[in-house]
């Protein structure tokens, strides 16, 4: 393929694009067709159904995939010939018009929809990439979104979704477009892959790490399960102490802040916070080593080691480990599946479920040597440092697509095509 500058413009009501190309219609493009959902009183109509019903969230579960091949629900034939719902062929577009607006894939199978979901079926596939038009539609995801109404939710209407504009190239210039794009989402779906693989591997290390350790031959049985001869039962409270150094609101008080927000579920480190806001409400002092706990469910997997001091939100816990613990190793104790069951289950409210201090401490696990301590939490580190590089990587292929989108979708950089 060879690249080059596009300098020849027109504006018009898509903006300014390429001279030689033209701007069209959905409608003029594509059958747009809507969805329904089955009566879900009638069994028949799904049990055992083998025909794709794509709705919002499948769309929503793609993670950056442009196709989808199958549906969580599936409906029988006897559904398709008695209700309004129509079969739409491979290479059909899907696109989600209400709750969100704008997820969208190709499919690689044919399917039915539901109501929040419109197809599109490709008039003339002569004329038409599928793929080019379904990252062109991804790219305008904030438009389709404006041009959608509704007061309990959103939703971008067939008429609407008909007349909405886009540009017009030849056939093989749209299938290059797409097929540099699709090059970038290969490479995201393999780091997407990698990612997946090294927190499974995560996984199952901690479990066995933290239960077994490393090399051990002997064993006994306690309340909490078999472990290494050597090692004794602790609960939380014994090695960790809450911190509750209260923060009062004061004008003057400008302070590095970190929230729930700023913490990531499943890692170890503090890596993003807030810096200097205006202390307005009643928050919690950390300093560097203290561990930072959500304590509102669902967030009970947040759980980082604090590198600097600050303060926090009082839906943190600040926690101080004491005593014969290693930081690094207890921060995979509160990250180990045992812990996060613990937690859930000692929650009380409803509005806003939460555990406390005064619960999680009676958390009893199993503490090794310190010199084991540190060798365990020295393996888990480097499988984190691996996670941290695969997700950086993946966010720079992210950030590259959508600079891909731009320039090759608006014709800035054009493709030439023998």
């Amino acid at each position: 393929m060879i690249f080059y500058k596009e300098i020849d413009f027109k504006e018009n009501s898509i903006g300014k694009i390429p001279r030689d190309w033209i701007t069209t219609k959905v409608d003029d493009l594509f059958f747009v067709e809507t969805g329904t959902t089955p009566s879900t009183k009638k069994t028949e109509y799904w049990d055992g159904g083998t025909i794709n019903w794509i709705t919002p969230t499948d769309l929503s579960k793609l993670n950056g995939n442009m196709r989808i091949r199958s549906s969580k629900k599936k409906i029988t034939e006897k559904a398709l010939k008695e209700t309004n719902l129509k079969l739409i062929p491979q290479g059909s577009i899907i696109i989600s018009t209400r709750a969100p607006v704008g997820y969208v894939a190709v499919l690689e199978e044919s399917a039915t929809f539901n109501q929040g979901c419109k197809g599109l079926i490709p008039k003339n596939l002569k004329e038409i990439s599928s793929e080019f038009y379904c990252y062109y539609l991804l790219s305008k995801k904030q438009i389709l979104q404006n041009l959608s109404s509704g007061s309990t939710f959103k939703e971008l209407s067939k008429e609407r979704l008909e007349q909405f504009s886009l540009p017009y190239l030849p056939l093989e210039e749209q299938r290059a477009i797409a097929e540099v794009l699709s090059v970038v989402d290969s490479a995201i779906a393999k780091t997407d892959e990698v990612i997946a693989k090294t927190e499974r591997l995560k996984k199952g290390l901690m479990q066995e790490l933290l239960t077994r350790g490393i090399g051990h031959k002997e064993f006994k049985e306690t309340e909490i399960g078999k472990i290494p001869k050597t090692w004794q039962i602790v609960s939380l409270g014994d090695v960790c102490e809450q911190r509750s150094e209260i923060v009062q609101p004061s004008a003057n008080n400008m302070e590095s802040f970190v929230g729930l927000e700023h913490v990531a579920s499943g890692e170890t480190r503090l890596r993003n916070f807030a810096q200097s806001i205006d202390v307005k409400s009643t928050k919690f002092r950390f300093y560097a080593g203290d561990i930072l706990y959500g304590k509102l469910r669902p967030y009970l997997d947040k759980a980082v080691l604090a590198d600097l001091n600050g303060i926090c939100s009082t839906d943190l816990l600040v926690l101080k480990p004491k005593g014969n613990v290693i930081k690094e190793f207890l921060i995979y104790i509160l990250h180990s599946t045992d812990f996060i069951k613990h937690a859930i289950a000692t929650t009380t409210g409803t509005n806003h479920p939460r555990t406390s201090w005064a619960a999680i401490s009676r958390f009893k696990f199993s503490l090794p040597e310190r010199s084991e301590q540190q060798n365990i939490a020295n393996i888990l580190s480097a499988i984190d440092m691996k996670l941290e590089l695969e997700k950086k990587e993946k966010v720079m292929l992210e950030r590259i697509k959508r600079g891909l989108m731009d320039l090759l979708l608006t014709g800035k950089i054009r493709i030439k095509v023998d």
